[in-house]
């Protein structure tokens, strides 16, 4: 049985979070499928490094991204003025729902009423179908594993893979179901009748919707890394291309980019480079015999502004959207991407989604990690993740001293009685008589404390206090 995604799946009750992660693990099928599928990819990238310095092209991709982003309001300036000398149209998003509206805008322009999509997890964030489909255009994914989700009416679980948390078995019988293909185990010939299916939709739509990996600022390229061949033909059959991205995947030139694709493919899959790698710089010119008429790109702020104002948590917008640290990711290899009920989940959604969607509604995120710190080892690019975990999870309480709450809805989590509790600590610990007192109290009452410490002693033994203090045990020993 798959996993159910939430109903809507930016804007979800917290309390749902818990029964979904004791559903999945609970499923035998949905943590052999994750934990099968992981450790393929952990081996795989592994093997992709293997006899490469691997420390310094990490570094260098970090340093990139760290420079893209120091320069990100010029860049985008830059970015702007060269599409538009390309013949490249260039729109500016605040959110989503503004978004959206652009490409329906663009649509409406052109009486388009099919739209055929290539892979984009920002689509995803956008909920770009669903807004489509409610004002009459159709948008049909072409990536084979959105294109499986979608048929399923499921969200993506997986950044890179989206279907992932279905086997074989699974998408035979729902493609069955769907679209009448035999039911077969022979993953050639499901893929194959996926691809004929798609064929027809690719001549006949009115327009290609796509997402970016990079944008050089200085020549103004778009840059696609796919597998499959459908992003080329999303952004090459029909005659309108809309190319829709985040601000941050901006870089200075095309030098940045073979660094930066040489740590995607491996980290993402384990390949040395994909099948394919497209650049796009304008719209179809005079004497060319294919592409796309227009060309636009929708760059898309969504709260990414906001993160950028915080020196700290602007090393969120570093991510090149490789999925590695999901893939290393103990507590997402056994509940699975629908269990955060977020567009982005695992790590990267952990300390991205809280941003979008607030940590109200996401307050569950940031406390949802071991820290076990594998996912900020294999960033490619050196988040330091369980930082910033830590800072999310202080944000949740109102912040400290050292860091004010920023994030929108920052004290989700701050409870009277925990804040109460942590005040008389800090005051107690600031006073060495009372302290003493207190511990030594404490002591003689031990027999008192309960079994039961809240959640951590659900699985565990709770700790019990000792009958004397240190400071009592200090003072025996020196006499």
């Amino acid at each position: 049985m798959s996993q159910a995604p939430s109903e809507d799946p930016h804007h979800i009750d917290v309390k749902e979070f818990h029964p979904r992660a004791r559903a999945a693990i609970a499923d035998p099928k949905i943590r052999q499928n994750f934990r099968k599928a992981m450790d393929g990819l952990i081996s795989k990238r592994k093997d992709a490094f293997e006899g490469m310095d691997l420390e310094a092209l990490r570094d260098l991709g970090a340093n990139i991204r760290l420079r893209a982003l120091a320069n990100l309001p010029d860049l985008l300036e830059q970015l702007e003025k060269k599409l538009t000398e390309n013949g490249v149209k260039v729109h500016w998003a605040n959110d989503g729902d503004e978004a959206c509206r652009i490409v329906r805008n663009i649509c409406v322009a052109r009486n388009a009423k099919t739209v055929i999509k290539g892979k984009s997890m920002v689509s995803e964030e956008m909920e770009l179908n669903h807004y489509l489909e409610e004002h009459g255009i159709e948008a049909l994914e072409s990536d084979l594993g959105e294109y499986i989700v979608q048929l399923a009416g499921e969200t993506p679980s997986h950044i890179i893979m989206p279907a992932i948390h279905k086997n074989t078995g699974e998408i035979s019988e729902l493609m069955h179901e769907k679209t009448g293909t035999d039911l077969s185990n022979d993953v050639e010939y499901l893929t194959a009748s996926a691809r004929q299916q798609l064929r027809e939709k690719f001549m006949n739509a009115d327009v290609g919707v796509s997402g970016v990996n990079f944008i050089v600022a200085e020549t103004g390229t778009l840059c696609l890394v796919e597998n499959e061949g459908n992003g080329r033909m999303t952004t090459t059959v029909p005659p309108c291309h809309i190319a829709v991205t985040g601000i941050e995947k901006v870089v200075g030139n095309l030098e940045d980019v073979a660094p930066l694709l040489a740590l995607l493919t491996r980290s993402a899959t384990g390949q040395h480079i994909t099948t394919y790698f497209n650049m796009i710089s304008s719209p179809r010119k005079p004497g060319e015999l294919d592409g796309p008429e227009e060309v636009h790109l929708v760059l898309v702020d969504n709260g990414r502004s906001s993160i950028y104002q915080d020196d700290e948590l602007l090393d969120t917008l570093r991510c090149i959207r490789c999925g590695a640290c999901m893939n290393h990711c103990p507590v997402y290899t056994r509940v699975g991407g629908h269990t955060y009920g977020t567009t982005y989940p695992g790590p990267i959604g952990k300390i991205l989604m809280p941003h979008l969607i607030g940590l109200d509604e996401g307050r569950h995120l940031p406390t949802a990690s071991s820290l076990c710190g594998a996912c900020g080892e294999v960033c490619p690019v050196k988040i330091p993740i369980p930082d910033l975990l830590v800072r999310l999870r202080q944000e949740s309480v109102d912040g400290d001293k050292l860091n004010p709450a920023k994030v929108r809805g920052h004290g989700a989590k701050r409870g009277t009685v925990e804040a109460l509790v942590w005040e008389g600590w800090s005051w107690m610990h600031a006073r060495p008589g009372v302290y003493r007192f207190g511990t030594a109290v404490a002591a003689r009452l031990r027999k008192l404390q309960p079994g039961q410490l809240g959640g951590w002693t659900k699985y565990r033994t709770a700790p019990r206090l000792a009958a004397k203090t240190l400071h009592e045990r200090m003072k025996e020993r020196d006499q």
